[in-house]
């Protein structure tokens, strides 16, 4: 089943993605205070990686506009969910958002026709109102 109006429904699972990749930006921003009361405590390392991680989150949201938006949200997840060898809740965290994503991915085959592909300009019509050939 596709959207009748596919160009409108990528629209709006583009900012469903870009508002996830917020979420999970400042999801990330939560784990140096679980990591800074463990044994190994918070390293200077382990916090710019974190907070490197949370940065690129949230600025990929605005990519989301662009063609490549979406594979690059998707490759993203992967070092989201990695960051549960730091902190074992975020195996949790990160899985659920991993999970999100998978269903706008899912929604976004099922309106628009593909994951990741462009989506088709619609037909414009003419004066009476009729669908004009395109060639």
């Amino acid at each position: 089943m596709t959207s009748p109006d596919p160009l409108r429904a990528a629209k709006a699972l583009r900012g469903a993605a870009a508002g996830v990749l917020v979420l999970e930006g400042l999801a990330v921003l939560f784990v140096p205070r679980g990591i800074a009361q463990t044994e190994e405590g918070l390293g200077g390392v382990r916090l710019g990686l974190l907070l490197a991680l949370s940065l690129i989150l949230i600025l990929s949201s605005g990519v989301q506009r662009r063609e490549r938006g979406l594979a690059i949200g998707t490759a993203l997840q992967v070092p989201l969910l990695l960051t549960g060898l730091m902190n074992s809740v975020m195996w949790f965290v990160g899985g659920g958002f991993v999970l999100i994503w998978l269903y706008l991915l899912q929604v976004r085959k099922e309106l628009v026709g593909s994951r990741f592909g462009a989506v088709a300009e619609p037909r414009t019509s003419d004066a009476d109102g009729e669908a004009t050939p395109t060639t």
